[in-house]
């Protein structure tokens, strides 16, 4: 017998990766029908969505550990549970808590030591990108998390806009852990004037001719000025390695790219600080 679990079904996307890259990816036996980094995986079982999963193909799987994220799949976790599997499930919703979902994921595994590397690996990399925004001016954000109701970005991409050097325009909301407290109105984000719009709607495609020509939305900086953007679900709003690197990565090409074209055309009207944009 294993001195550690060897048969692993992965209900959501970031620990599947997060294995893959601690090199144990021969130890998952299914996956979330949303995998997609890194591509073999998507030869795994597909067993689950995100909200719903199916039980009889888990078993079939004979699974000795069952690994998922947060509330929104306690249903899935607890019929699990009462089925006699063992199931951990995480919940993380900052960079600190990711980071801490690997080095804890890695002593689940026994690779304690590679986990503890690929989260400072990761923390080196952030800390890369957080001193070359230092200092610099920072365009306010809006992250669209959902369009309808409008939902600003959960704590993570909040974080993550920081450390690419921008401003998030409502950071009121960011201890908010669930969607429906982080409900915005359009007015409130014409009100507050972001200079740049990146979208992530998980699930489906971000239509950006939608957003700009949303009633009002002509004056607002990010639309008048052409920074309206898309950043995929895949990359961003997974709380794992994905965001922590591409996601940030393309946060930090975009936000860069707004303050060129701020400083190549006179800001356009608009002040640059460094604590955001000021009309």
């Amino acid at each position: 017998m294993s001195t550690y679990p060897s048969r692993i079904v992965c209900l959501t996307e970031e620990i599947t990766e997060t294995l893959y890259l601690l090199g144990q990816g021969d130890r998952i036996v299914g996956v979330s029908g949303y995998t997609v980094r890194p591509p073999e995986a998507r030869r795994k079982p597909r067993v689950s969505a995100f909200l719903n999963a199916r039980f009889s193909k888990i078993e079939a799987l004979k699974p000795d550990l069952v690994l998922g994220f947060s509330d929104l799949q306690a249903d899935i976790a607890a019929e699990l549970i009462r089925r006699g599997y063992p199931v951990a499930v995480f919940n993380q919703r900052s960079v600190t808590e990711i980071l801490q979902m690997i080095r804890v994921l890695g002593g689940l595994v026994g690779c304690q030591d590679g986990a503890a590397a690929l989260a400072a690996q990761l923390e080196l990399e952030m800390d890369a990108v957080r001193a070359a925004t230092a200092g610099l001016p920072r365009p306010r954000v809006f992250f669209e998390e959902w369009d309808n109701p409008l939902i600003s970005g959960i704590r993570w991409v909040e974080e993550l806009i920081e450390i690419a050097g921008g401003c998030p325009i409502f950071p009121e909301l960011r201890e908010a852990k669930l969607a429906k407290e982080r409900i915005v109105t359009a007015e409130e984000v014409v009100r507050r004037n972001p200079d740049v719009i990146v979208a992530s709607w998980c699930g489906k495609a971000v239509r950006t001719g939608r957003i700009a020509g949303r009633v009002g939305w002509g004056d607002v900086a990010a639309v008048r000025n052409g920074h309206v953007y898309e950043i995929k679900s895949t990359y961003i709003l997974q709380p794992g390695p994905a965001s922590l690197t591409d996601g940030l990565r393309q946060l930090h090409a975009i936000i860069s790219r707004v303050r060129t074209t701020a400083d190549d055309t006179g800001h356009r009207g608009t002040e640059l600080t460094s604590q955001g944009l000021r009309p």
